[in-house]
C-alpha cells in the first residue's frame, strides 16, 4: 500500500483504470470522456478505460456508466499526473 504521504486530492487530474463488463470499441471514447478503451475476451469479454480525470471528471464518468447498467470490476488509481501527490 503507499505511504500516507502521497494522497489523492480533489483537484489533481489521475490516471484512472476502468473495468467493465461487455464490449465497447472506440467509437464510445468520447462518450467516455475521452478514455482511451481497451477489450480483453477470456470467456466474457472486459473493457477497460484508461486516461486522466479529475474526481469531477470521475465521478461524472461513474454516473454515466451507471446509467448505461454497468457494474464496476474495478476502479483503479494507476498514477498521478504530478509526482508525490498520489
Amino acid at each position: 500500500m503507499k505511504d500516507l504521504e502521497h494522497k489523492l486530492t480533489l483537484d489533481r487530474p489521475t490516471t484512472y483504470q476502468i473495468k467493465v463488463p461487455g464490449e465497447f470499441d472506440q467509437s464510445w471514447s468520447a462518450w467516455f470522456g475521452g478514455m482511451t478503451i481497451a477489450v480483453a475476451d477470456k470467456g466474457a469479454p472486459v473493457t477497460t478505460l484508461t486516461g486522466v480525470l479529475d474526481q469531477a471528471a470521475l465521478q461524472s464518468l461513474l454516473r454515466r456508466l451507471y446509467s448505461l447498467g454497468l457494474p464496476l470490476i474495478s476502479v483503479v488509481c494507476v498514477e498521478c499526473s504530478e509526482q508525490g501527490s498520489c
